[in-house]
């Protein structure tokens, strides 16, 4: 079994658990569950630089990036920096994320705000609107066409936007649908944790246009974006980079100082 399978069937009882403790009335009854969204897409179609920067405690891949940040300044440091949007991971377990992160990023700014998540359930997309998302990312590989297509137009009923991930043909093909915003590739396979741009390039060609191309993983250097940005991508996603240095919001500025410069 690999880290994808596990993360999903711990996943599955984590929901079941939550649903058990705040059920769906309470969370559309919260303050934020009505407010206007911000566009990710619009953000990243107009920018030069595209960079969605993450909020990222450890991975499985890296274990520990950065313990001692707090939320609010990651946030705020992002922001002034001039990122398109921030995508904060809110899986506990894996990742050392909470959903509480995602209230502290929106408290503390205007950045379109991505819950970074393993969606298997619709609770998850009612929850990352009540704490304050605009973005959810559904991951291909662990949903079927029928889950996509249904947690899709639930959060396009809720005016939340769609990044939906894939990484190989098969995941493209099944996913491509008018619920969608965001088409993301991840150059990280999740079943082995090796990462190769040339996913990003072979997969471009197959994305339409319709849709907000965004390379995620591995992108490490201004180079690697240079490199994506004639496939047609308008978004990067970049976490360990800016995340493992004291201070995530100075080393996003520099990043897309040099982008642009």
């Amino acid at each position: 079994m690999n880290i994808l399978d596990k993360i999903v069937i711990d996943k599955r009882k984590e929901v079941d658990l939550r649903k058990s403790l705040i059920p769906t009335h309470q969370l559309e009854a919260s303050i934020l569950f009505n407010r206007e969204t911000f566009s990710l897409a619009k953000r990243l179609q107009a920018s030069d630089s595209g960079i969605i920067a993450e909020h990222k405690r450890r991975s499985p891949s890296k274990s520990v990036i950065n313990q001692s940040l707090n939320v609010q300044d990651v946030a705020k440091g992002y922001e002034n920096a001039g990122v398109c949007g921030m995508s904060v991971l809110t899986d506990g377990k894996y990742f050392g994320g909470a959903l509480d992160d995602l209230l502290i990023a929106r408290a503390s700014s205007q950045l379109p705000l991505l819950r970074k998540e393993f969606i298997i359930n619709t609770y998850q997309i009612i929850e990352a609107k009540a704490y304050g998302a605009d973005v959810i990312l559904l991951i291909a590989a662990i949903l079927t066409r029928e889950e996509i297509k249904q947690f899709s137009e639930l959060a396009k009923s809720l005016n939340l936007e769609v990044l939906l991930e894939v990484h190989n043909h098969e995941e493209l093909h099944k996913s491509i649908m008018p619920s969608l915003d965001m088409l993301g590739v991840n150059n990280r396979n999740l079943k082995t944790f090796k990462v190769s741009l040339e996913t990003s390039k072979e997969l471009s060609t197959l994305i339409p246009n319709d849709f907000v191309k965004v390379s995620e993983s591995g992108i490490s250097s201004v180079e690697a974006i240079k490199t994506l940005q004639p496939y047609g991508y308008k978004g990067f996603l970049i976490g360990e980079n800016f995340m493992k240095t004291d201070n995530p919001g100075a080393s996003a500025s520099a990043f897309i100082n040099s982008l642009e410069g």
